[in-house]
């Protein structure tokens, strides 16, 4: 049978009926195929009715990757001269980096013209939230992998992110 089948048919019933003449099978089915695909939100109309379904998911964390500890680098001895050397580039994101899990566009507060969720010098505790990555229409919280201060945002109010893009420091 095929879904539009399948869906003629719990519209129209054979099993218990909610309110509005839905059939109440239509929803645990609807809800089924929302586990079995992933996706966050489904709706359907029929003949005049209109069925729709959603579901909330975890907020998503983001992870800093782990940095290797930096190689201890010999003394000069006490008779070279001093030298003026740039610092060494790093390999890899900041260690402090917490960066986007997903492509989407990056909103730096809960809604236009609101604060931002944070600024630099904020102290966060694990699991605040950060910021908003949008993928889909829906809105993923960004939360703190754990306490620190922000040092650095990376990221524009609005701008499009790709995954593992460095979205700010936390320190």
């Amino acid at each position: 049978m095929s879904i539009k089948e399948d869906m003629k048919q719990a519209f129209m019933g054979n099993g218990s009926k909610a309110k509005g003449g839905i059939d109440s099978a239509a929803i645990r089915e609807l809800a089924e195929l929302l586990t079995e695909t992933g996706l966050t939100e489904i709706e359907v109309e029929q003949g005049g009715l209109r069925l729709r379904v959603s579901r909330q998911i975890a907020p998503v964390v983001a992870h800093a990757p782990a940095v290797a500890a930096p190689m201890a680098v010999a003394a000069a001895p006490a008779s070279a001269p001093a030298t003026d050397a740039p610092a060494p580039k790093r390999d890899g994101p900041h260690p402090g980096a917490v960066t986007s899990p997903m492509v989407g566009t990056v909103y730096i507060s809960p809604q236009p013209g609101a604060a931002p969720f944070v600024k630099v010098g904020d102290t966060v505790k694990e699991g605040d939230t950060l910021l908003i990555v949008e993928a889909m229409k829906t809105m993923n919280p960004i939360v703190a992998p754990r306490a620190g201060t922000i040092t650095e945002i990376c990221i524009k109010d609005t701008q499009p992110v790709e995954f593992g893009q460095t979205l700010l420091i936390l320190s």
